[in-house]
């Protein structure tokens, strides 16, 4: 279906999104299949294709995330201490490609094993637009830079919906290797943590109180500038609603956040949220964590779903500095 979207790094987006639910067996787990085509107004093209298959007994789940992205995209620093007047115009192609394997170990829990590739390349910038030093010269500009290797993860789920969960636990680490055996620009390993909660509040209503928390840390070694971790490039580009995506980058990226969902209609076709989430990040490898940004606001749901419980999410975020946006998806955020 043809759609609009709406984020500060993207602007208006005219999107065509299709997707594909369906189970391997009648006991299995729900499949998934998302695929988007968008052009921006911001003249960024993208196409990211997701899968999640489940086997006909979900003993394996088969997760794959696969991207093309022609992305001008402005950076604006290291560390959540940097100004947003250090803006750095960017521009690049990226291409991922990402598979992994998960085998049921008992119960909801999960480990795999996973190949990991990104690429950015055509890379240029035109450095800060107040005239000062960028820090992605002081780190090190390259054309391209690759990241490849393999990656151990493990998880748990025991949500009731992946889309719109409203009780249950989700919780995945893992630990990925970027060599140069594999094609990497460099060696660097690092390490993932995504935990979401969700609880009926009050327990005898359909409100929720949904917590999550992601740290996305650098264990070792340089990767390029543009694999940092980096608020809203987490696997679903939602972390730090009330900033621009790329806005804080860093070896450490530690993120809270908390949202509360509630009805406004009683037959659920429009709902509330409001959420608030508090970011940290370092430097470059081997400073310090720095100042606790934060994010919050509220937000509208459109119901486009009863069954998969799907809807349009319309929220107005505000961050630090000024910052501030209307942010328009398909689905929660998490």
């Amino acid at each position: 279906m043809p759609a609009i979207g709406y984020t500060l790094v993207t602007k208006l987006a005219a999107v065509l999104s299709g997707n594909v639910a369906f189970r391997m067996g009648p006991k299995a787990r729900v499949s998934t299949i998302t695929a988007t085509v968008s052009y921006t107004q911001n003249k960024q093209f993208s196409v990211p294709v997701q899968t999640s298959i489940w086997s006909k007994n979900s003993h394996y789940n088969y997760i794959g995330d696969y991207r093309f992205y022609a992305y001008p995209q402005s950076t604006f620093g290291l560390g959540s201490n940097a100004s947003a007047v250090n803006e750095n115009p960017m521009d690049y192609n990226f291409i991922r490609f990402y598979e992994t394997a998960y085998r049921k170990v008992t119960g909801n829990f999960y480990v795999g094993l996973g190949f990991l590739f990104d690429s950015h390349y055509n890379i240029t910038d035109k450095g800060n637009t107040n005239g000062t030093v960028s820090d992605y010269e002081l780190y090190g500009k390259s054309a391209r830079s690759i990241a490849s290797g393999f990656a151990f993860s493990s998880f748990y789920d025991s949500r009731d919906n992946t889309y719109n969960s409203s009780k249950g636990l989700y919780a995945l680490m893992q630990y990925r290797s970027a060599v140069s055996t594999f094609g990497s620009t460099s060696d660097w390993h690092s390490l993932t943590v995504d935990v979401r909660k969700y609880f009926k509040f009050p327990a005898s209503s359909d409100n929720v109180i949904a917590l999550w928390n992601y740290d996305w840390v650098i264990m070792n070694g340089s990767p390029g500038y543009l694999d940092l971790p980096s608020v809203g490039w987490d696997v679903n580009s939602a972390t730090g609603r009330g900033y621009i995506q790329g806005r804080f980058r860093g070896a450490q990226m530690y993120y809270a956040e908390a949202e509360y969902r509630f009805r406004i209609l009683a037959n659920g076709l429009i709902n509330g949220v409001v959420f608030g989430n508090a970011e940290t990040f370092s430097g470059a490898q081997g400073t310090r964590l720095q100042r606790i940004q934060p994010g919050f606001g509220p937000g509208l749901r459109i119901k486009l779903n009863k069954v998969s419980k799907t809807s349009i999410a319309i929220d107005y975020a505000f961050g630090a500095q000024g910052s501030r946006g209307v942010f328009v998806d398909v689905g929660e955020a998490f």
